[in-house]
């Protein structure tokens, strides 16, 4: 079977030109992307989180698949990754840039839950877990990648990862299914 993505947002050659210029390699990758766009148009009229913009592939992605009336926040602590996803994908105003920390954005946010939270950075995956889980609305669907051993990984990380997918599993009030596949994928479903 053939995993190419289907339709790859506009944006995309341009955001990957500039990861390139700045040396930034840790952009969504077209798998895991395709599944965003999916998962964000299975959710009309939703509300979307991203912990992590980078460069905004992973944005892109999700903007590809959204409908006119969903709403996508996304988060990046890195000023100049974010400014180059603000100057591809700023004029659309299906999203809100939020710059700073993923973890302290976490700790102040009060408003309602999301359909969809890709956590795509340290904050709501290695940290703040239970913050990013209890944002996601019953139904939602909470999705983390970059779980398939790297070489360049730093010492430790894979404890990390071995710890953050137990602390998963244990929970009641999700249900989970890991995705040998992209860069390693957990998806994980809030009971309603």
């Amino acid at each position: 079977m053939d995993d190419t993505p289907d339709r790859p947002p506009v944006a995309l050659p341009a955001l990957r030109a500039k990861a390139r210029d700045v040396g930034f390699t840790r952009s969504c990758d077209d798998r895991t992307g395709s599944l965003l766009a999916a998962l964000s148009t299975a959710r009309p009229a939703g509300r979307i989180l991203e912990l992590g913009t980078g460069v905004g592939e992973g944005t892109a992605w999700l903007l590809a698949g959204m409908d006119a009336a969903t709403r996508l926040t996304t988060v990046e602590r890195d000023p100049a990754l974010q400014a180059i996803a603000r100057e591809e994908l700023g004029d659309d105003l299906r999203v809100t840039f939020v710059p700073g920390d993923g973890g302290a954005w976490l700790d102040e946010f009060d408003g309602a839950p999301f359909d969809l939270v890709f956590a795509d950075t340290r904050p709501g995956k290695f940290t703040h877990l239970d913050r990013a889980l209890d944002l996601v609305a019953p139904g939602g669907t909470y999705l983390i990648d970059d779980l398939s051993p790297r070489p360049d990984w730093p010492e430790g990380h894979d404890v990390a990862v071995r710890h953050l997918l137990a602390e998963l599993d244990a929970r009641e009030d999700f249900r989970r299914v890991r995705l040998s596949w992209a860069s390693g994928l957990l998806m994980a479903v809030r009971r309603a």
